[in-house]
């Protein structure tokens, strides 16, 4: 099966527009508890609760959503037009989420549920026909994996922006005064975003189009039937779990365990230039962050490499979670200043889960494929939003478990915290991360894709749609 040309113009701009997502996806990852918890003035278990309530209904639309792609009717194609007509509210729901109105407690909480409703609704309408695109601009998977792989590129690179500008950005363009940064800066980042989104949506083109028309009753029955993709939505639910966890307690980690000063006395051999941002411990965590991501982007690059290496998608997966549940474990074993294993926990870490993320969106596209083969009928915005809907569940829960941990081991913000407290939060980024990471490569084994049936699937499905003269 030979793959058609996709030319670096489009490579790039399918890329780009997950760096604008994740402009916004990690801000809200890394910096909303917090913003909710020390800015806004909601406390953890209630921040906690209301990121469960309103993203877990918000995940019931995105299926609703990939429906609504797949018929939609345009002379731009099904998928691209959405990244058009929804980037602007996208944008100007991200700045209302952060910011923090002069309100009573219950008006802070019903502002909060209202705007975050806003924003993931908004972010679905964008998000789902996006990552559909991946399942129509090729058939073939080995350019699947590299779209995807470049996908994750851009995705990584917007969390290299977030994690070393945000924090600067909003001490500047507040003047120190946060109530007025964080929005500024969700400015920002929300004209950012729009420029990238009508990139991608300028540079790509749909190639493959639905075999032939279904009910939504058919499309929903042959999801629940896609034993593939049944798999990877358990996957995708259990490491966005501990991503999720992880993510929203880095910060408190190094803000309330790490603390000032950094390495400084140990390290005093670099140069003053590279000390003085890890003197604190903002500094610290996002030097930290950014060593992590820069990582992750050189893992996304590999994720190719690592398919072939590692015999197949599958089993590159298995074995590469199982390298960063290490990882993971080791950061609950270290010592607040054992600076060596914090970072080089962090970097292997990131290198081994980078192509993670890749993998697996190639592998919802074999996935759409496999529903095609088996059934006669192609659904591939369903088959992405409710891979997307994993994705989400997966991030809500983690968002909401980390703030029910955070009140469980008795956090209060802004003041020293107690050794029950401390230890809770070196549980978030360590051994629960890595449990989790360990119990998404034994789901893994169950998926059935391997490279030898992915070649089958697509070389029968090629020969039907020449029969058909769709090719």
């Amino acid at each position: 099966m030979e793959p058609e040309k996709i030319g670096w113009t489009e490579r790039i701009g399918y890329a780009v527009g997950d760096l604008g997502f994740c402009l916004y996806w990690n801000t809200f990852s890394v910096f909303l508890l917090i913003f909710y918890t020390d800015t806004f003035g909601i406390s953890a278990a209630a921040a906690g609760t209301m990121l469960l309530v309103t993203r877990t209904w918000d995940n019931f639309v995105d299926p609703i959503m990939g429906m609504a792609a797949d018929r939609t009717r345009s002379r731009f194609g099904r998928f691209r037009p959405w990244l058009l007509w929804m980037c602007l509210p996208f944008a100007i729901s991200g700045v209302l989420t952060f910011t923090a109105p002069n309100l009573s407690a219950g008006g802070k909480l019903i502002y909060a549920y209202v705007t975050v409703t806003l924003l993931m609704l908004f972010y679905t309408m964008l998000n789902v026909p996006y990552a559909a695109l991946l399942g129509v601009i090729t058939r073939h998977g080995e350019e699947r994996t590299r779209l995807s792989s470049y996908r994750f590129v851009g995705a990584f690179t917007g969390n290299l922006v977030v994690q070393g500008t945000f924090l600067y950005l909003v001490k500047t363009l507040g003047g120190g005064n946060d109530r007025q940064g964080y929005p500024l800066t969700l400015v920002v980042y929300g004209t950012a975003a729009i420029c990238l989104f009508l990139f991608t949506f300028a540079s790509t083109k749909e190639r493959l189009q639905p075999v032939r028309k279904s009910s939504v009753k058919e499309d929903l029955w042959d999801l629940t039937r896609n034993k593939p993709w049944m798999v990877l939505a358990v996957v995708n639910i259990m490491f966005q779990i501990w991503v999720g966890i992880r993510l929203a307690a880095q910060v408190y980690y190094f803000k309330y365990v790490v603390g000032d000063a950094g390495p400084i006395a140990t390290w005093s051999w670099l140069p003053a230039s590279l000390l003085k941002p890890l003197s604190t411990w903002n500094g610290m965590v996002a030097s930290w962050m950014l060593a992590g991501t820069a990582l992750s982007l050189l893992g996304a690059l590999s994720a190719p490499k690592m398919m072939k290496l590692l015999g197949g998608k599958r089993s590159a997966y298995i074995t590469l979670s199982l390298i960063n549940a290490v990882c993971c474990a080791a950061l609950f074993f270290a010592g607040r200043r054992d600076f060596v294993l914090i970072f080089v926990s962090q970097i292997v870490g990131s290198f081994a889960g980078g192509p993670l993320s890749p993998l697996v969106w190639a592998m919802f596209a074999d996935t759409a494929d496999y529903g095609e083969w088996k059934f006669g009928r192609r659904s591939t915005g369903l088959v992405f939003s409710a891979g997307s809907f994993a994705q989400k569940m997966g991030a809500v829960l983690g968002s909401a478990v980390a703030g029910w941990l955070l009140f469980f081991y008795g956090y209060q913000p802004n003041v020293l915290q107690s050794a029950n407290t401390i230890f809770g939060i070196r549980m978030m980024v360590g051994l629960l991360p890595a449990a989790a990471s360990v119990l998404t490569a034994v789901v893994a084994l169950f998926y059935i894709l391997d490279a030898k049936m992915e070649r089958k699937i697509g070389d029968e499905l090629k020969e039907r749609r020449a029969l058909a003269g769709e090719e």
